[in-house]
């Protein structure tokens, strides 16, 4: 009827009105101009539910983005078709609304329809399952609709998101079967994506804090657990009870959307006062996964700033906030509130001997997984002091396994979880100062909210700028099938305690493999090579250009859709300089000759922190280079001899993902040296076609010659505790130490080597990384212990020590055998005091 239609028009303006002059769309995914619609089909809006201001919502955005106007019909001689439909509420009976469009195409053979369909979300507030904030946020309480609706608009009018799906074909979709069927397949297929839109931006709906609680307490594990304590204390199981129960308050978060609209906002001023811009690489393999996989992000721990800064980054991104594992030491007074309303749930550092704690976690975690919600957690178990990544821990990673197995045979779901690794890259980290304290060996300082009123106080300090880089995303039953086929019908748990050590692996070399390179860390890998920290200008641009097309060229710089560590670089070397000072880790001095850049002890300290960031990406390069440092020319079988035994011990050290086997990883390295011009390749003789290759290194005065010399410098720290271990083992027989004894004498002797040499470098004999040399050592069956825990070898692990000493020249080798011999006035054996010898000779003459 005309009044009626006059009065909608009535009723259409003033709200339309309402919302040019009020709402702010935060978000648009994905940008209008990149959906690619059809030029020659009509596209057709479709809204998940009936909603006026949706709808008012979407022909502004299309007046603004020129896309087709929703707002028309579809045709003058069908005008009750419009371009812009919405699937019925789920508590109505009325059908999907296609049939018309299906018996239009029937109509018009020549024509297409694209169907796209558009998500908007007022607000982010994650849906309550009890509570009055289900008022503003449930979608299907038909009593308040239109309430809620104008609630919506007027509460989170300035934070709306829309999200565009893919286009879909209508006209593919029409198969020989009638169109009420079509048109009900259409309706479940647009339903699907709404659900898993919704789902990828919002979450789960969440439980009240109170009854999640409860049902941990309720569930039969902890029950169990219960009773076994209340029988082994001699309590009143009452009593156990209601310290289970304390135990989950102590635990479970309380996300909350107000606190987390609060945090956004504090965020986004910290960041912008903070550093000069946040940096995110990845995102979309994340947003493909999260409407159907649950996601346990896994990043990096750099520094108190990670999980800030990743749940910032994924809400701007318009997915929806972990729950994150957080160290009670956080739940601390002001901030441990504020950070569990903002999901954090908060664990103990060690759950040993008490079952009970362990039970009430454990039952928590499973409960959070089984409902789909996102997780967060870091595998390296505290901050890296150092800048490695640190050796990943099984607990979480324990417990999230059983959870998923529990869920897939208990409940009978396809096990759609994913671990996302996460790496985080800063040029300048808030906690610099204190991670070289600790490594010095001063005690860690505990958290306070005073310490954190002392950060704020640095606001004014230049950070410059920091990345999120999300790696090649795991899905954990993908990952179990392939290494532990068993998992699906095995009762017994020994393969998890398999499993478990390989998913840290992996995870940590996926980890490592998504480190962004930035211009701090490229310059401390160039200035820490050098003998006394200083470098002449030109000669270090070259070395950041050198160090920059490897990482673009590797066939190991592993990264998804082949990107590669550098690929968020940007500028030049030129630039790069003055930005590092800036940040005060070097000093530039111009002199007559030439400009020099030079770091002090203190500068020197800091940016090793940085070089450990990303120094696995350059292994492979820095150990062929320092190959031909004490040898001039090599076969490729030479050299592939030589390095071979001690390759496999440096990827696990730094967890590295090679995507080849050494030897063909060996000869592209060779053939990307060559095209630096940092390796000469020896011309066969004319006519000899059985001759074999050979690669030397450049004369002494070619310029290439000092960057190859660089080069390998950068993997020397790591061989020299390699030797130091080796030479702490061997100069005892066989069953003489145990793995603590080797690690924690080999850590003295690097430490006494670092104050010999005069260099402040705590990282150098953090005890943790001989522990991990230890390791693999035995993981590669070079020791193996005895009945009471000893280590033994044989004499392969000798001979192979004999011919990777020819790495080393023969002053550096006998100083390093000098440092680890068992008393001082012990007699060197004869290599050693030919060695000596040749150490205090004149050196020789160089190749021409």
């Amino acid at each position: 009827m005309p009044w009626i239609s006059a009065l909608a028009s009535l009723v259409r303006r003033p709200v339309r009105a309402l919302i040019r002059a009020w709402v702010e769309v935060r978000l648009i995914e994905p940008d209008p101009a990149s959906l690619g619609l059809s030029p020659t089909a009509m596209t057709i809006y479709v809204l998940p539910h009936p909603a006026l201001t949706d709808r008012l919502l979407l022909e502004t955005l299309c007046a603004r983005s020129e896309l087709p106007e929703p707002n028309q019909p579809l045709s003058e001689q069908q005008p009750a078709l419009s371009r812009c439909v919405s699937l019925p509420g789920r508590r109505r009976k009325a059908q999907a609304p296609f049939l018309g469009y299906l018996e239009w195409l029937h109509g018009h053979p020549e024509q297409d329809l694209e169907l796209l369909p558009v998500s908007v979300f007022w607000g982010r507030a994650p849906g309550k399952r009890f509570g009055f904030w289900s008022l503003i946020t449930a979608d299907d309480w038909g009593l308040t609709g239109r309430l809620r609706r104008a609630l919506a608009v007027l509460v989170h009018g300035r934070s709306v998101e829309v999200h565009f799906g893919a286009p879909l074909s209508l006209r593919a979709l029409i198969e020989r079967r009638p169109d009420a069927l079509t048109n009900r397949k259409v309706a479940r297929l647009l339903r699907v994506h709404f659900r898993r839109q919704r789902t990828r931006v919002l979450g789960p709906d969440l439980s009240h804090r109170r009854t999640l609680i409860d049902g941990v307490v309720a569930s039969p594990t902890v029950r169990e657990a219960i009773a076994e304590t209340a029988e082994s204390e001699g309590r009143q199981v009452s009593r156990v009870k209601a310290r289970a129960r304390r135990y989950g308050r102590e635990i479970a978060s309380n996300m909350t959307y107000p606190v987390l609209r609060l945090l956004d906002g504090l965020l986004e001023r910290l960041w912008t006062r903070l550093y000069d811009g946040v940096d995110v690489e990845g995102i979309e393999a994340v947003k493909a996964l999260a409407g159907d996989h649950t996601l346990v992000y896994v990043p990096c721990h750099r520094s108190h700033i990670d999980y800030l800064l990743l749940s910032y980054v994924l809400f701007h991104e318009g997915l929806m906030p972990p729950h994150i594992a957080a160290g009670r030491n956080l739940n601390m007074p002001v901030i441990g509130p504020l950070l569990r309303r903002g999901g954090a749930f908060f664990m103990r550092r060690s759950f040993k001997g008490n079952r009970l704690y362990r039970a009430v976690f454990q039952e928590y975690l499973a409960r959070l997984l089984s409902r789909g919600h996102p997780l967060e957690y870091f595998i390296e178990g505290g901050r890296s002091r150092s800048g490695r990544l640190l050796d990943p821990r099984p607990g979480m990673l324990a417990m999230t396994l059983r959870a998923h197995v529990r869920g897939v045979k208990t409940r009978g779901h396809s096990g759609k979880l994913a671990f996302i690794p996460v790496a985080i890259g800063y040029e300048r980290v808030i906690e610099s100062d204190s991670y070289r304290a600790e490594l010095a060996g001063k005690p860690k300082r505990r958290e306070t909210p005073l310490g954190l009123l002392r950060v704020f106080g640095r606001l004014r300090q230049p950070f410059g700028r920091v990345s999120v880089t999300i790696g090649a995303p795991l899905p954990l039953s993908s990952f179990l099938d392939a290494e532990t086929p068993e998992w699906r019908h095995a009762s017994d748990e020994d393969w998890q305690q398999r499993a478990v050590p390989r998913l840290g692996e992996e995870l940590a070399r996926r980890i490592n493999a998504a480190v962004p390179l930035n211009a701090v860390n490229l310059v401390a890998l160039v200035l820490l090579a050098t003998p006394h920290r200083a470098i002449e200008r030109d000669l270090l641009e070259r070395q950041l250009e050198l160090l920059v097309d490897l990482a673009r060229s590797s066939a190991e710089a592993i990264g998804t859709d082949g990107s590669t560590p550098a690929q968020g670089l940007s500028g030049s070397p030129a630039e790069w300089i003055p930005h590092v000072e800036s940040l005060g880790f070097i000093e530039r001095r111009h002199q007559v000759l030439g400009e020099l850049v030079l770091a002090s002890p203190e500068q020197t300290s800091l940016l090793s922190w940085y070089r450990n960031n990303v120094l696995h990406h350059f292994a492979l390069a820095g150990l062929v280079a320092f190959a031909f440092r004490n040898n001039v020319r090599f076969s490729e079988e030479e050299l592939h001899a030589l390095l071979a035994p001690g390759w496999p011990v440096l990827v696990r050290e730094l967890y590295i993902t090679p995507e080849t086997e050494l030897a063909t990883a060996l000869r592209a390295t060779l053939d990307r040296l060559v095209d630096q011009g940092l390796l000469e390749v020896e011309t066969r003789p004319a006519g000899d076609k059985a001759s074999v290759p050979r690669w030397r290194r450049p004369s002494a005065g070619h310029a290439g010659r000092e960057q190859l010399h660089l080069l390998g410098r950068l993997i020397q720290p790591s061989l020299e505790r390699g030797y130091l271990l080796l030479a702490s083992l061997l100069r005892l027989p066989s069953g003489s130490l145990t793995r603590d004894q080797l690690a924690e004498q080999s850590g003295l002797l690097a430490e006494r080597l670092t104050l010999l040499s005069g260099l402040d470098a705590p990282e150098f004999f953090d005890r943790r990384l001989f522990a991990g040399l230890v390791t693999s050592l035995e993981a590669d069956g070079w020791t193996w212990p005895d009945e009471d825990g000893r280590l033994c070898y044989g004499a392969e692990l000798t001979a192979t020590a004999e011919r990777v000493n020819t790495l080393f020249d023969p002053a550096l080798r006998h100083r390093l055998q000098q440092l680890a011999a068992p008393t001082s006035d012990a007699a060197p054996s004869p290599s050693s005091k030919a060695e000596a010898e040749a150490s205090t000779a004149t050196p020789p003459v160089d190749d021409a």
